[in-house]
């Protein structure tokens, strides 16, 4: 099972929102270049970074642009980028800079064929479909509208699409040290055949245990965990 530690941007910053909320944001490090370092360092097998400026206002700015390039720089291990990708040439611009695959999210809930077309352009092992829930609904741009959705059949139409595999993050419990949300999970999980990767809630090793024994996860991202320290990389990489 890969973990992915995450990074989320804002103004250049590494921060971590509660729910997704902007106004619940808490600034970690002027300097995620070093954090990416440090995550890579602790074990992690990918970056998950986030471009919460592009995400909310559909497109980057320039601090976000220059930590990102930083943090590519600084890294060895793969790095996926999710926020803001809803046209084919700002896909492309991130995969030229280096980015190793995009999160495909607001877009896919918009069109199926656009991913379809990324897919086919650049290659499954490139695109990554990125689902965000509430109660099991989608939500979009920056979590701040409902797509009017279920997560099941937008992340069934993305297999459909060919993606090489789907986040699925459930907003109640993202950034919240709750927990994940296991059931919804496990009802994903029966019903598709892609790789998925689980984001939200993740707390305590209690909780990465308990992940791993469901063996058809393909990875975790881990974030406000390991940023108050509730959780360490070291801890996880017995666990399979």
């Amino acid at each position: 099972m890969l973990l992915l530690p995450a990074i989320d941007l804002m103004d250049g910053q590494a921060v971590r929102l509660r729910q997704g909320k902007a106004e619940e944001k808490t600034v970690y490090s002027d300097d995620p270049a070093a954090l990416a370092r440090r995550w890579q360092d602790e074990g992690g097998d990918w970056l998950h970074i986030v471009d919460l400026d592009a995400a909310f206002a559909g497109r980057s700015g320039e601090r976000n642009q220059a930590a990102l390039r930083a943090i590519l720089a600084a890294v060895t291990i793969p790095c996926e980028l999710g926020g803001g990708l809803r046209d084919e040439a700002t896909v492309k611009a991130a995969l030229d800079l280096g980015v190793s695959r995009v999160v495909i999210g607001t877009r896919a809930a918009e069109s199926m064929e656009f991913v379809a077309r990324l897919v086919r352009t650049f290659g499954a092992e490139k695109i990554i479909g990125g689902i965000d829930a509430r109660g099991g609904e989608v939500a979009v741009k920056g979590w701040t509208e409902s797509a009017g959705r279920r997560a099941i059949d937008l992340a069934r139409e993305a297999e459909a699409a060919g993606v090489g595999g789907i986040i699925y993050t459930d907003i109640a419990t993202d950034g919240m040290l709750s927990g994940p949300n296991f059931a919804e999970l496990d009802f994903l999980l029966a019903r598709l055949d892609c790789p998925l990767i689980a984001s939200g809630g993740i707390a305590n090793v209690g909780d990465v245990r308990r992940l791993a024994e469901r063996p058809r996860l393909n990875g975790l991202i881990i974030g406000r965990a390991l940023y108050e320290g509730t959780l360490c990389l070291a801890d996880c990489l017995s666990l399979g």
